[in-house]
């Protein structure tokens, strides 16, 4: 099963993915991907981590780009990427599957309109060798990203509870979206499709 994490910014979709993460890995499944945080400070967003979802290690991603800077490098309007980071993140994503549960926060405008970012981790999402996957879209990405997966389910975790902002389903009572998670009766699949 594909699960595409949509809603605004600072919704909770990253939050929703931990969630996930601590279910599944409670209940021994192996749970591969990248997880990406917020770097804050005083309740300011200066920055954005990766986290290895196998190791735990974590490396910053980006930094808050200034709006008089024109950098050098991978960035977009709001950030600037460390290049090292995002090919370390790509190994990750490279090595992720076959895996339980794959997770990767979060495919954006680098990878769907650019073809650069975690270009991996499309091509993980894309070998259906998993049991379940949650991949994070932005609303405005969204129709690209079912466009190449038709078969993905879309939690929207902007209302809680409600229909989101894109109309797609919200995430169920105690946000666990793989009730099996908590009895430890994944089993992986492979294979192509297997999602």
């Amino acid at each position: 099963m594909l699960i595409l994490i949509t809603g605004q910014k600072d919704s909770g979709k990253t939050a929703l993915c931990q969630r996930q993460f601590d279910l599944a890995h409670a209940a021994g499944w192996d749970v591969a991907g990248v997880l990406s945080p917020a770097r804050l400070r005083e309740g300011h967003k200066l920055g954005i981590e990766t986290v290895d979802l196998r190791t735990g290690r974590r490396r910053l991603l980006a930094r808050a780009r200034e709006a008089s800077s024109t950098p050098a490098g991978l960035h977009t309007d709001a950030w600037t990427f460390d290049e090292t980071v995002m090919a370390w993140g790509n190994d990750v994503l490279r090595a992720a599957t076959p895996c339980d549960l794959l997770i990767v926060d979060e495919l954006g405008p680098l990878e769907f309109e650019r073809n650069r970012g975690w270009t991996d981790g499309l091509a993980a999402v894309d070998s259906g060798d998993y049991r379940h996957a949650l991949v994070v879209v932005r609303p405005q990405l969204l129709p690209a990203a079912r466009a190449r997966w038709p078969h993905a389910q879309v939690v929207d975790v902007s209302q809680s509870g409600q229909p989101g902002s894109s109309g797609e389903t919200a995430p169920p009572a105690g946000d666990r979206l793989f009730p099996h998670a908590a009895t430890g009766r994944g089993s992986r699949r492979r294979g192509p499709g297997a999602g």
